[in-house]
């Protein structure tokens, strides 16, 4: 299967109009058919943009890889919010991080507890 189709394939999972999808990532629906006909490739930039809309990973959509798929998570707004701290500096990665295992920890604690 190829990019063309993934995208293609993705965007009727998603029921999504080609117009829908340009929006999202802002391009025009036209440059959307010519993806998913195999006219053009998307850039870089143009292929993360897809993939967030489409939610899935520029994993998949360049090779089809199902593994990184799988480990997705299900919960698409958490897997935004682990994009946006994997964009942070380290400082405030490790900040995020120590608040997660701290929240973790009191729930496994109160797990224990009944």
């Amino acid at each position: 299967m190829s990019v063309s189709t993934r995208i293609k394939d993705l965007r009727g999972k998603n029921n999504l109009t080609q117009s829908e999808l340009a929006q999202r990532v802002g391009l025009t629906y036209i440059q959307i058919g010519r993806y998913e006909k195999g006219k053009s490739s998307p850039s870089a930039d143009v292929l993360q943009k897809l993939a967030d809309a489409l939610n899935t990973s520029t994993d998949f959509l360049m090779n089809g890889s199902s593994e990184m798929v799988d480990a997705q998570l299900a919960d698409k707004e958490l897997l935004k919010q682990f994009k946006e701290v994997e964009a942070m500096n380290e400082q405030d990665k490790h900040l995020v991080k120590t608040f997660l295992d701290a929240f973790i920890t009191k729930k496994k604690i109160q797990k224990l507890a009944l």
